[in-house]
């Protein structure tokens, strides 16, 4: 089988698959290194007669250099086969890497959609508003068990202190009106004495003397 048979099939229209090109490429990459290495023993051999006849035979070292050089061009177009060989089996082994994610992910959308085949985007909407709504009946109900009640009676807070404010009033007036005579319920005290001290009698006494004395003295 030629070279080119192996990678390109022939006439075989047959279709290839990605798996079946890489592995058709590394066989043929396998080969021609092969055949690479044959070809460098045989420079090295064609240089090696060409040393060794030199000027004793220049007819057998010149054809010796002749299949060298002839073996090296061959050299060179295998290596750049190999090179094309490479870069093109690299490519189709990211196609068939890019071929195999697309192949997964076709098949993610297809379970996507048959997950949500029995779903509708209105129906969704319409059933988280429902859920809303019954958050929103729930947070009321909560709140109205929460809160403190005086068994259905309204009470205002400020109707409470004006009511206690009275009722203080009303103790204060009541205090006041229990007040008995003057006199009655206090403390005995000790009684206001009538009668002038000695000592001050004495000194008016001797005072009113004086001034009766001066008044006669003024008359006469």
């Amino acid at each position: 089988m030629s070279l080119f048979t192996k990678m390109f099939g022939g006439k075989n229209k047959e279709t290839v698959t990605p798996q079946q090109a890489i592995q058709n490429l590394s066989e043929v990459q396998e080969m021609l290194m092969k055949k690479s290495a044959f070809l460098e023993k045989k420079i090295e051999g064609e240089l090696a007669t060409a040393k060794k006849n030199g000027t004793k035979n220049k007819r057998v070292a010149l054809q010796a250099l002749k299949r060298k050089k002839r073996f090296e061009k061959q050299l060179a177009n295998i290596d750049g086969t190999l090179s094309t060989i490479e870069f093109q089996r690299e490519a189709l082994e990211n196609a068939s890497t890019n071929t195999e994610v697309l192949r997964v992910m076709g098949f993610a959308a297809k379970a996507m959609k048959s997950a949500h085949k029995d779903m509708d985007v209105d129906k969704v909407h319409d059933v988280m508003d429902e859920i809303a709504e019954q958050q929103d009946v729930a947070n009321e109900i909560s709140e109205a068990i929460s809160n403190p009640v005086g068994f259905g009676e309204d009470v205002d807070e400020d109707d409470l202190l004006a009511e206690l404010e009275d009722l203080e009033q009303e103790q204060l007036d009541e205090q006041l009106l229990d007040v008995g005579p003057i006199g009655e319920g206090l403390v005995d005290l000790p009684s206001v004495p009538t009668a002038e001290p000695k000592a001050t009698r004495k000194v008016a006494v001797a005072d009113d003397d004086d001034d009766m004395k001066e008044l006669a003295a003024w008359a006469s």
